[in-house]
């Protein structure tokens, strides 16, 4: 498969980042530039080394799925389908996965798809990935379901997914349910045990974030290209730069532009860009008590007529990623461009004004290494914000878990969070049901996205995803979309392209949209 990464378009102004908010980003990006030391290690003879800039906690997916992580995870453990060319769904273990009803998508098991053990891929283990995916809470996949489909066997390798209603775009929802022995899966991220996929895992340290592959010599399908791979975490960013510099890593991903300019051009060294499907947003806390000003939409328009958003895509983010003019990326299918993030601050002022909000203070937190630049556009929305009059803190914590504990409003109070939301499916319908189709019931056990509950706009998305007919389901997404735009979710939000740098030894990658490719793949020669 070709994909859609590319080589990537030039960047070139950077003014405001070196003057301004350089400077005012000092305590934010202290530690990192505290951690400029060297790595150490590098590749052995032969070894694939990969350096990533979030922790790899698991080689699982049932709560969390950092999408720069779903090309290891799926390296190990495999779905029944995975998102390729033009964002469609492939088989993987299915040999075929097709609609039979409505209500029914029939799916054959490939016959020759077997675990590293040499035990068969089964329809017992199918299901009982459904069921351990429906048990953990907080789940990160589980609420881009809006039903879960049972499991009816038909025979040994043939079964039929069935749903009350119909449920389209369930062949690409299936590409994130990772299948494992039934007997040893889990309500819980595995972060060992067999897989059937291309490589095996050796040395597996969740803590540190470090693991090493080996090719699986028993794999069902080609053989991959490299014998070893190791993964390394590394969060500062400068750390991945020089290690990839000094040829201690070969790949790193999720890269800034500056970084990606520092890199741009230097022997031996080559970058891929493609357009997202990564949706970065400022959402508000939809938790707030009725009489709170970010309860009212009105304030949370005039909040966002604050921000110069064409500022910080030209002159922090270096043209690097897609101003958005919908809810989800309009890369998606089925998404629609709905409005569009202005800029008037003199209006801002005159909403507030009019809705008496006179002395606004808010938080804002996010998660270090949430999308590109981030601390530098934190302090850019701050600045804007404060010539409003509203006053701004900036709280940035650690990457490494915490993140489902503020989505589901545990750990503790603030009013906007900065927050990168992926879409592995291509669908827009995906990001829809796990963003805003929030009800009462998920709200009460936390899952609903940052309180976001709305009957009518559940119900719309509900009845968009069974809806067979494409011109009818293209009205209700339509009209969907234009609803929750009305509510002003998000104060401003962003489309990121994926960036990916790789020393010239390595080749055969494929970057998709989706920040993700086949490490089988890769090929890598002795440099």
């Amino acid at each position: 498969m070709d994909g859609s990464g590319r080589s990537r378009r030039g960047i070139s102004r950077r003014d405001l980042l070196r003057t301004g908010f350089a400077a005012g980003a000092g305590l934010a990006l202290g530690p990192v530039l505290a951690a400029c030391a060297g790595p150490t290690g590098t590749s052995g003879a032969g070894t694939l080394t990969l350096a990533l800039n979030r922790s790899l906690v698991s080689l699982d997916n049932k709560l969390n799925q950092f999408d720069a992580h779903v090309t290891v995870q799926r390296a190990v453990r495999q779905a029944l389908t995975r998102i390729g060319d033009g964002l469609r769904p492939e088989p993987v273990l299915a040999e075929s996965f097709e609609l039979a009803s409505p209500t029914t998508w029939r799916v054959r098991l490939r016959p020759e798809a077997v675990y590293s053990d040499g035990t068969p891929v089964t329809v017992a283990d199918v299901a009982t990935a459904l069921e351990m995916y429906q048990q953990v809470d907080a789940s990160f996949v589980g609420n881009q379901f809006p039903e879960w489909p049972r499991v009816e066997q038909i025979d040994e390798a043939t079964f039929d997914l069935v749903t009350e209603r119909p449920l389209v775009g369930l062949d690409s929802l299936m590409s994130n349910i990772l299948i494992s022995p039934a007997a040893a899966n889990l309500p819980e991220e595995l972060s060992d045990g067999v897989g059937s996929g291309p490589y095996l895992v050796t040395e597996a340290n969740r803590g540190t974030g470090d693991y090493t592959l080996r090719a699986n010599p028993d794999y069902w399908g080609p053989a991959p290209g490299v014998e070893r791979v190791r993964i390394r975490f590394l969060p500062e960013e400068t750390s991945r730069v020089l290690a990839l510099r000094g040829g201690e890593v070969d790949i790193i991903d999720s890269i800034s532009p500056d970084s990606a300019e520092q890199l741009d051009g230097l022997p031996g060294i080559n970058l891929l860009q493609a357009e997202g499907t990564r949706l970065v947003q400022l959402f508000y806390n939809f938790r707030k008590p009725p009489e709170h000003p970010l309860s009212r939409p009105a304030v949370r328009q005039a909040l966002s007529l604050a921000i110069d958003g064409q500022s910080i895509v030209r002159d922090v983010l270096l043209d690097s990623v897609t101003p958005t003019n919908g809810v989800v990326p309009l890369s998606l299918d089925g998404a629609v461009e709905v409005g569009s993030f202005e800029f008037d601050p003199r209006r801002a002022r005159q909403m507030l004004d009019a809705e008496g909000v006179d002395d606004l203070e808010l938080t804002i937190i996010w998660e270090s290494g949430e999308f590109a630049s981030d601390a530098y556009v934190m302090e850019a929305v701050a600045q804007m914000l404060g010539d409003i009059g509203v006053r701004v803190h900036l709280r940035q914590f650690e990457p490494g878990g915490d993140l489902p504990t503020w989505r589901q409003g545990r750990g503790g109070d603030f009013d906007i969070i900065g927050n990168g939301y992926g879409n592995q499916t291509g669908l827009a319908l995906t990001s829809l049901q796990g963003l805003f189709a929030g009800t009462p019931q998920m709200e009460a056990t936390g899952d609903a996205f940052m309180g976001f509950v709305y009957d009518d706009i559940a119900g719309g998305i509900t009845a968009a995803a069974a809806e067979t007919d494409d011109q009818r389901r293209a009205v209700l997404l339509e009209d969907v979309q234009r609803s929750i735009w009305d509510l002003w979710p998000a104060m401003w939000a962003f489309t990121q392209d994926v960036l990916l740098a790789h020393r010239d030894t390595a080749s055969g990658l494929d970057l998709l949209p989706i920040n993700s490719y086949d490490l089988a793949a890769v090929r890598l020669e002795e440099g």
